[in-house]
Protein backbone atom coordinates (compact mmCIF):
# COMPACT_ATOMS: atom_id res chain seq x y z
CA UNK A 1 0.00 0.00 0.00
CA UNK A 2 1.19 3.56 -0.99
CA UNK A 3 1.66 5.33 2.37
CA UNK A 4 0.87 8.96 0.27
CA UNK A 5 -2.29 8.17 -1.06
CA UNK A 6 -3.86 4.58 -0.09
CA UNK A 7 -3.46 3.05 -3.68
CA UNK A 8 -3.21 -0.40 -3.55
CA UNK A 9 -1.25 -2.82 -5.79
CA UNK A 10 -0.67 -6.40 -5.94
CA UNK A 11 2.76 -6.31 -6.83
CA UNK A 12 5.61 -4.81 -5.31
CA UNK A 13 6.74 -3.33 -8.73
CA UNK A 14 3.20 -1.55 -9.58
CA UNK A 15 3.70 -0.02 -6.15
CA UNK A 16 7.51 1.06 -7.25
CA UNK A 17 5.63 2.55 -10.80
CA UNK A 18 3.10 4.19 -8.84
CA UNK A 19 5.62 6.13 -6.49
CA UNK A 20 6.57 7.99 -9.73
CA UNK A 21 3.49 9.64 -9.47
CA UNK A 22 4.25 11.24 -6.39
CA UNK A 23 8.17 11.77 -6.43
CA UNK A 24 7.75 12.50 -10.42
CA UNK A 25 10.96 10.50 -11.07
CA UNK A 26 11.29 9.53 -15.12
CA UNK A 27 13.76 7.19 -15.39
CA UNK A 28 13.22 6.91 -19.33
CA UNK A 29 14.77 9.59 -21.37
CA UNK A 30 14.82 10.13 -24.90
CA UNK A 31 18.66 10.44 -25.93
CA UNK A 32 17.69 12.35 -29.01
CA UNK A 33 15.64 15.34 -26.84
CA UNK A 34 14.76 16.50 -23.75
CA UNK A 35 11.80 14.21 -23.19
CA UNK A 36 11.72 11.71 -20.03
CA UNK A 37 8.80 9.70 -18.77
CA UNK A 38 8.32 7.25 -15.76
CA UNK A 39 7.03 4.35 -18.17
CA UNK A 40 9.21 2.51 -20.23
CA UNK A 41 5.84 1.42 -23.47
CA UNK A 42 5.65 5.43 -23.53
CA UNK A 43 9.79 5.75 -24.37
CA UNK A 44 9.51 3.18 -26.77
CA UNK A 45 6.63 5.14 -28.23
CA UNK A 46 8.19 8.78 -28.13
CA UNK A 47 10.75 7.37 -29.61
CA UNK A 48 8.94 6.13 -32.68
CA UNK A 49 8.04 9.81 -33.42
CA UNK A 50 11.95 10.05 -34.08
CA UNK A 51 11.92 7.47 -36.25
CA UNK A 52 8.93 8.21 -38.64
CA UNK A 53 7.94 4.87 -37.78
CA UNK A 54 4.32 4.84 -37.75
CA UNK A 55 2.87 1.68 -39.34
CA UNK A 56 -0.81 1.90 -37.93
CA UNK A 57 -3.07 4.26 -40.53
CA UNK A 58 -6.38 5.39 -40.57
CA UNK A 59 -8.11 4.48 -43.48
CA UNK A 60 -10.55 7.14 -42.94
CA UNK A 61 -8.81 10.43 -42.41
CA UNK A 62 -4.98 9.24 -42.69
CA UNK A 63 -3.95 9.44 -39.04
CA UNK A 64 -0.91 7.21 -38.35
CA UNK A 65 0.62 6.37 -35.00
CA UNK A 66 3.53 3.98 -34.04
CA UNK A 67 0.54 2.30 -31.59
CA UNK A 68 -2.04 -0.37 -32.39
CA UNK A 69 -3.95 0.21 -29.54
CA UNK A 70 -3.82 4.21 -29.93
CA UNK A 71 -5.25 3.73 -33.74
CA UNK A 72 -8.24 1.24 -31.86
CA UNK A 73 -8.63 4.04 -29.73
CA UNK A 74 -8.46 7.18 -32.57
CA UNK A 75 -11.36 5.03 -35.02
CA UNK A 76 -13.28 6.13 -32.30
CA UNK A 77 -13.82 9.10 -33.77
CA UNK A 78 -15.19 8.31 -36.64
CA UNK A 79 -17.63 5.17 -35.10
CA UNK A 80 -19.00 7.34 -32.39
CA UNK A 81 -18.72 4.40 -30.51
CA UNK A 82 -18.57 4.88 -26.41
CA UNK A 83 -17.93 1.29 -24.88
CA UNK A 84 -17.45 2.26 -21.82
CA UNK A 85 -20.45 2.95 -19.75
CA UNK A 86 -21.08 4.42 -16.48
CA UNK A 87 -23.08 1.67 -14.21
CA UNK A 88 -24.61 5.22 -12.08
CA UNK A 89 -25.98 7.40 -15.04
CA UNK A 90 -26.47 7.47 -18.49
CA UNK A 91 -23.11 8.77 -19.61
CA UNK A 92 -20.61 6.33 -21.85
CA UNK A 93 -17.07 7.58 -23.08
CA UNK A 94 -15.01 6.11 -26.15
CA UNK A 95 -11.67 6.36 -23.60
CA UNK A 96 -11.44 4.67 -20.22
CA UNK A 97 -9.77 7.10 -18.49
CA UNK A 98 -13.09 9.20 -19.34
CA UNK A 99 -15.59 7.10 -17.94
CA UNK A 100 -12.96 6.86 -14.47
CA UNK A 101 -12.37 10.98 -14.48
CA UNK A 102 -16.07 11.34 -14.81
CA UNK A 103 -16.76 8.26 -12.20
CA UNK A 104 -14.77 10.56 -9.69
CA UNK A 105 -18.13 13.30 -10.01
CA UNK A 106 -20.06 10.25 -8.33
CA UNK A 107 -17.69 9.51 -5.75
CA UNK A 108 -15.19 12.55 -5.34
CA UNK A 109 -12.57 10.63 -4.67
CA UNK A 110 -9.31 12.30 -6.15
CA UNK A 111 -6.16 9.40 -4.63
CA UNK A 112 -3.39 11.39 -6.41
CA UNK A 113 -1.65 14.65 -4.78
CA UNK A 114 0.87 16.99 -6.04
CA UNK A 115 3.70 17.14 -3.81
CA UNK A 116 4.00 21.02 -5.17
CA UNK A 117 0.76 23.04 -4.81
CA UNK A 118 -1.73 20.22 -3.35
CA UNK A 119 -3.84 19.99 -6.42
CA UNK A 120 -5.78 16.12 -6.38
CA UNK A 121 -6.31 14.23 -9.35
CA UNK A 122 -8.70 11.64 -9.82
CA UNK A 123 -6.28 9.72 -11.42
CA UNK A 124 -2.49 8.75 -11.98
CA UNK A 125 -1.86 9.87 -15.78
CA UNK A 126 -3.77 13.22 -14.75
CA UNK A 127 -1.45 14.07 -11.99
CA UNK A 128 1.51 13.80 -14.37
CA UNK A 129 -0.25 15.83 -16.99
CA UNK A 130 -0.46 18.46 -13.93
CA UNK A 131 2.52 18.29 -13.47
CA UNK A 132 3.85 20.01 -16.62
CA UNK A 133 2.80 23.12 -14.98
CA UNK A 134 5.13 23.55 -12.86
CA UNK A 135 8.14 21.20 -14.53
CA UNK A 136 6.89 23.52 -17.91
CA UNK A 137 7.78 20.57 -19.98
CA UNK A 138 6.21 20.01 -23.27
CA UNK A 139 7.10 16.64 -24.79
CA UNK A 140 4.87 16.65 -27.75
CA UNK A 141 6.97 18.26 -30.46
CA UNK A 142 5.37 19.39 -33.96
CA UNK A 143 7.59 17.95 -36.98
CA UNK A 144 6.64 20.41 -39.18
CA UNK A 145 7.35 23.33 -37.30
CA UNK A 146 9.31 24.21 -33.52
CA UNK A 147 5.47 24.15 -31.40
CA UNK A 148 5.44 22.00 -28.47
CA UNK A 149 3.04 20.81 -26.40
CA UNK A 150 2.73 19.73 -22.94
CA UNK A 151 -0.81 18.06 -23.75
CA UNK A 152 -1.37 15.17 -26.66
CA UNK A 153 -4.60 16.51 -27.89
CA UNK A 154 -3.12 19.87 -27.62
CA UNK A 155 -0.58 18.67 -30.22
CA UNK A 156 -3.35 16.75 -32.70
CA UNK A 157 -5.29 19.86 -32.88
CA UNK A 158 -2.33 21.73 -34.03
CA UNK A 159 -1.19 19.43 -36.59
CA UNK A 160 -4.69 19.50 -38.52
CA UNK A 161 -3.55 23.62 -39.02
CA UNK A 162 -0.68 21.88 -41.45
CA UNK A 163 -2.67 19.14 -42.61
CA UNK A 164 -6.17 21.31 -44.14
CA UNK A 165 -7.54 17.79 -42.22
CA UNK A 166 -11.71 18.12 -41.77
CA UNK A 167 -12.79 14.35 -41.31
CA UNK A 168 -16.27 15.40 -39.67
CA UNK A 169 -18.75 16.04 -42.06
CA UNK A 170 -22.18 17.43 -41.94
CA UNK A 171 -25.29 15.18 -43.13
CA UNK A 172 -27.43 18.25 -43.46
CA UNK A 173 -25.17 20.26 -45.86
CA UNK A 174 -21.94 18.69 -46.07
CA UNK A 175 -20.10 21.41 -44.15
CA UNK A 176 -16.58 19.45 -42.68
CA UNK A 177 -15.00 20.83 -39.83
CA UNK A 178 -11.82 19.83 -38.14
CA UNK A 179 -13.01 19.39 -34.78
CA UNK A 180 -16.10 17.09 -33.15
CA UNK A 181 -16.42 20.08 -30.96
CA UNK A 182 -17.07 22.51 -34.05
CA UNK A 183 -19.69 20.32 -35.90
CA UNK A 184 -21.39 20.16 -32.63
CA UNK A 185 -21.58 23.68 -32.82
CA UNK A 186 -22.47 23.98 -36.60
CA UNK A 187 -25.58 21.13 -35.94
CA UNK A 188 -26.91 24.29 -33.98
CA UNK A 189 -27.71 25.98 -37.27
CA UNK A 190 -29.97 23.01 -38.24
CA UNK A 191 -31.43 21.97 -34.80
CA UNK A 192 -31.85 25.46 -33.91
CA UNK A 193 -31.11 24.29 -30.28
CA UNK A 194 -29.90 27.33 -28.03
CA UNK A 195 -28.17 25.80 -25.39
CA UNK A 196 -26.98 29.01 -23.59
CA UNK A 197 -29.66 30.74 -21.40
Amino acid sequence: MCGECGYRASRKNNLSLHMRTHTGERPYKCDQCDYSTAHKKCLDQHLAKHTGEEPYKCGECGYRTADRSQLSRHMRTHTGEKPYKCDQCDYSAALKHHLIDHQTKHSGEKPYMCGECGYRAAQRSTLSKHMRTHTGEKPYKCDQCDYSAADKSNLATHIKKHTGEKPYMCGECGYRANYKASLSRHMRTHTGEKRYK
